[in-house]
């Protein structure tokens, strides 16, 4: 083995060591909370020793911002890989979304909580949250400004509005998925994509501000930002 290859090799390594302790943290925080988990109990789930774990993971914030870069990742590479068709878009997309409730269990759900609790606290969790949103705003308007131009949106239609509502349903959806033992993903991300056609085809009137009113990009710009 070369040189380069065991550098590698030891790269590769470590990529599946960290890859293991946050596992095992989205283990522990899902199943104890964040606050009754201690870097202990990270160690153990992960199998290795406290002093190993600190290695890759000085605290249990940078746990959470782990957590919080490897789901970005994970989401993004999703919405790279969904191509939206002309024909059936509206049908696609739903079927894209209702792949992250009919795969997210209760536990990974109560994990976003945790997060998003740890986030009004904790200024940098909630910087990084904040990235998130703005990652995933920034990849629907991509998918409707493609869906306007291939006609399955209304031209006057501000793409804007529609993602940032979008993502408060989805928000929502995370809530019940995580509290509510009779969650029934089928039944209520068909009735928020009932709500996402109205908005699609114009039948939702939203609120602007005067600012909005003169510049009728300005919307869509800011949730670029």
């Amino acid at each position: 083995m070369t040189h380069t290859d065991a550098l590698a090799r030891q790269e590769e390594l470590q990529t599946e060591r960290r890859d293991r302790v946050l596992e095992a943290a989205d283990r522990c925080f899902s199943r104890a909370g964040f606050h009754r988990t201690t870097m202990q109990d990270v160690a153990a789930e992960a199998g290795m020793t406290a002093g190993n774990l600190y290695r890759y993971f000085p605290s249990k914030e940078a746990l959470v911002l782990g957590l919080c870069e490897r789901d970005r990742c994970r989401v993004a590479a999703d919405f790279e890989g969904f191509r939206p068709g002309s024909a059936d878009f509206l049908d696609g997309f739903e079927s894209f979304g209702r792949k992250f409730f009919d795969e997210t269990e209760r536990d990974k759900a109560a994990l976003c909580l945790e997060i998003w609790a740890e986030a009004t606290r904790n200024a940098t969790v909630a910087r990084v949250h904040l990235d998130f949103d703005r990652d995933i705003v920034r990849h629907l308007l991509k998918i409707f400004e493609a869906a306007k131009a291939n006609g399955n949106m209304a031209p006057d239609v501000d793409p804007g509005p529609v993602a940032s509502i979008l993502t408060k349903l989805a928000d929502g959806l995370f809530v019940r998925r995580a509290i509510d033992p009779d969650f029934d993903p089928r039944r209520e991300v068909a009735e928020v994509f009932a709500v996402v056609e109205a908005m699609l085809s114009g039948r939702v009137n939203f609120p602007r501000t005067d600012a909005e009113k003169e510049s009728p990009c300005s919307s869509a710009a800011s949730l670029h930002s």
